[in-house]
């Protein structure tokens, strides 16, 4: 067994922004995604966002790319969460990721678990965060 210590910060959007990721369904959806992880032998250490985006806080092995441990997360869920309710459920093309050092693993997930008092008082990190270009285009992650 190999020894692997990873650590992402990953970011993704509903489609257009639009606010689908509704607070009856959130915990359902966050629930999935940690079960799906577990699947890939990932290890979810903080899952949240906001009605229109998420934010998660993942190990994951190196056997699996990253891109293609997002594809099956984004993919799945998409269609968890539309057999599970009327609303029609996507998620945008493209996702943002960070490493986190194990020395700032705890800011990260502290980050994350306080989405909504980060965006509710404005105290959020720009350079974590999906922002709208100035064409009003989504999907802009700054780096």
């Amino acid at each position: 067994m190999a020894l692997w210590r990873l650590y992402y910060h990953l970011i993704w959007a509903t489609k257009e922004r639009h606010p689908l990721i509704l607070p009856e369904k959130e915990t359902q959806l966050y629930n999935y995604i940690i079960g799906k992880s577990d699947q890939f032998n990932s290890i979810v250490h903080e899952v949240n966002g906001m009605s229109d985006h998420i934010h998660l806080i993942v190990s994951i092995p190196p056997t699996i790319a990253i891109s293609e441990y997002v594809r099956k997360i984004k993919g799945s869920s998409s269609n968890y969460l539309n057999k599970i309710s009327t609303e029609r459920f996507e998620w945008q093309r493209g996702y943002g990721i960070f490493s986190v050092g194990v020395k700032n693993l705890d800011i990260a997930i502290n980050y994350v678990k306080n989405q909504k008092e980060h965006h509710g008082k404005g105290t959020i990190i720009r350079k974590l965060e999906i922002e709208k270009n100035d064409d009003d285009k989504p999907n802009r992650y700054y780096q």
